[in-house]
């Protein structure tokens, strides 16, 4: 069963234009135990929003893990977790983290609750509301 994830990253370090030009990316760097956790527990084809931190603070896009279970790239001594990912699509307008903070049916998501996990389980309920979101006008 295909799972739902957020994934941060700040966008002057690795944003979401960065993923499109290069068609996938690998996800590593993190280096909090839960994140990392939530890494090795990813399956191909399970979904994720693209969250911009610290510049612009919201979901931008949603991905797609196309590689599961890689030992991060990054790390010499080899026991973090890494991703690969491919975008889906540009959401059809960014939901803030200001417009979640101030919707009563997402006062449980993990941005919130865990606000300095950089990924992040989100539950389907979640997920489905924050689509619906992004497909109507801002304060709508």
């Amino acid at each position: 069963m295909a799972r739902y994830w957020l994934m941060k990253s700040e966008p002057d370090v690795y944003g979401w234009d960065d993923l499109l030009e290069e068609g996938e990316g690998t996800w590593d760097g993190v280096r909090n135990y839960r994140a990392r956790n939530n890494l090795a527990a990813m399956e191909v084809g399970d979904q994720a929003f693209f969250y911009h931190s610290n510049i612009g603070r919201e979901i931008v896009g949603i991905c797609e893990i196309s590689v599961a279970h890689i030992t991060d790239p990054s790390d010499p001594e080899g026991k973090w977790s890494a991703v690969k990912v491919k975008p889906v699509r540009k959401l059809a307008r960014p939901i803030s983290l200001k417009e979640i903070k101030d919707t009563p049916d997402l006062a449980e998501i993990e941005l919130i609750k865990l606000s300095r996990l950089s990924v992040a389980e989100i539950t389907p309920e979640e997920w489905d509301y924050i689509i619906a979101m992004s497909e109507r006008p801002a304060g709508g």
